[in-house]
This record gives structure tokens, sequence and C-alpha cells, in this order.
């Protein structure tokens, strides 16, 4: 009943942010250790934005493939990167992986902290990965959140609020401090830890785009708190409301908390 619960609470319900995504902005670390020829898994992938960069750097020789639950999702990545060759997107269960020591690297961005099990998620991309292969997951600790100046008190009423309403669906809210242990339960070795914090100043040219993904949780997960009954309606536009404003007229800084770890499989 909780995996279900998590489940629609993931739900994404439009797409414009995970869009707007590419390889070498939103999993930097991934970037950097792509090779040619190379195998890859991308589970969560979505609408295929981080993917398509993937396959960019396997190039022709390689094989990527990206999988999702949401079939919308699939198929306009499908659509969006028809002509790259070696890359396929396929629609998976990440509890239930088809896959079986196949893939150089498996990776995840963004995505175990949607999960009511992402121990049993990781153990399934373990499966997915080749001996000697790699396992790497990016994701946040949404308790460190930081915003310069303070962000206005309903906002943060409806953070807060939004964080607990996660955790009752059994998500992990700082689930980025507790990868390394996970890892570690899933026999992986060598673990390495790459901080990625997403930060952004008044002073960026993509200030607004970056900002704004507060709101962005008000106009979209908010209206599911609503119907859940976690807040009411003109709690979460007020709490909308007033960030927005605070956005045009004092923010200056926020810095998201996401840390990428990379560990290898055992060899038999």
């Amino acid at each position: 009943m909780a995996a279900e619960v998590a489940k629609e609470r993931a739900t994404l319900k439009e797409s414009g942010i995970i869009d707007a995504r590419s390889l070498k902005r939103s999993h930097k670390r991934l970037a950097e250790i792509l090779q040619p020829r190379m195998t890859v898994l991308d589970i969560g992938c979505g609408t295929g934005a981080i993917t398509s960069g993937i396959a960019e750097i396997v190039g022709p020789n390689g094989r990527v493939i990206g999988i999702d639950n949401n079939p919308a999702l699939i198929e306009k990545a499908r659509q969006n990167y028809k002509n790259i060759p070696g890359l396929t997107f396929e629609i998976a269960d990440i509890y239930n992986l088809p896959f079986h020591n196949e893939f150089d690297i498996v990776t995840s961005a963004r995505v175990l902290q949607w999960l009511e099990n992402p121990q049993t998620a990781l153990n399934q991309m373990v499966q997915s990965t080749k001996h000697n292969g790699q396992v790497l997951v990016l994701d946040y600790n949404h308790t460190k959140i930081s915003w310069e100046p303070d962000i206005p008190e309903t906002m943060q009423n409806f953070y807060d609020a939004f964080l607990k309403w996660r955790s009752d669906a059994g998500m992990d809210n700082e689930i980025a401090d507790h990868l390394t242990k996970m890892f570690e339960e899933s026999g992986l070795t060598n673990l390495k830890v790459t901080v990625q914090n997403e930060m952004t100043k008044r002073t960026d040219n993509d200030f607004q785009k970056h900002i704004e993904i507060l709101a962005g949780v008000a106009s979209s997960k908010g209206i599911q708190m609503v119907n859940d009954g976690t807040i009411t309606e003109s709690q979460r536009a007020r709490a909308e409301d007033d960030f927005r404003k605070w956005i045009n007229e004092r923010a200056k800084s926020q810095v998201m908390y996401l840390l990428a770890v990379e560990g290898t499989k055992k060899s038999n």
C-alpha cells in the first residue's frame, strides 16, 4: 500500500523541469566517467534529456537504455531522440528490472528520493550491472536546502508540509546522506562520493529558471497535497504567491544539497 502511495505522489504531471536537464549540467559526475563503447542503463530516464547525452558520448558502438514506469514520458523520449543510434527507451519497473550483469554503468539521477523502498531498487541496479561495473546514484538531501535571505514563512510552512507529505509515503528526504550505507549493504565496493550541489545566484543568467523550482513544486505537487488533505488551497496559493514575490524583490541565492555516490560491483 505504501509503495502505491509513493508511486502516485511521485508521478510527474508535466515534464518541463526534466526536459530542460542535460547530461553535462545535470549529471556531472556521470559525464566525467563515460567512455565510448560503454553500455549504460539510465533508470528513471523521464523524457530522455540526460539519456540522450549519455548516448552521444558512448557513440554508435555503445548501447544505452533509458527506462521509466511512465508510458507518456517514454513515448516522448522515443519521439525526441529516435535518430540517435544505440539508444532505446523501455517501460520498466525499477523494483523488477529485466537485466542481469549487462551494463558497464547503471545510473539513476534524482530518482531514489521518490521511492518507498530505495534499497530494493538499488539491489536491482546492482543486479543489472556487469561484474566490475559501476553503479552511480545522484540524489538530494531536501532538509539541507538553503536560501539567502530566508524564504517567506508561508512558503517555509508549505515546504515543511511537503517534506512530511513525502515522508508519510515512505520517501527518504535525506537520502543523499544515506546512499553510502545503502551501497555498502548492496555489496558495492570502492565507494566514491562527489558533492554536486546545485547553486543559483541572482547574478546568474539562468537564475529565474532555477530559483523558481519550489514555486513549481507548489503549483504541481501542491495540488496533489491539497487533494490529499495535507494543506488547503488557500495555504498553497498564498505560499506560491509570497514566494514569487520574494523571488522578484529579495532573493539572492539558493543551494540544493546534492551528492553523487558511485561504487563497483564485485567480480565473482
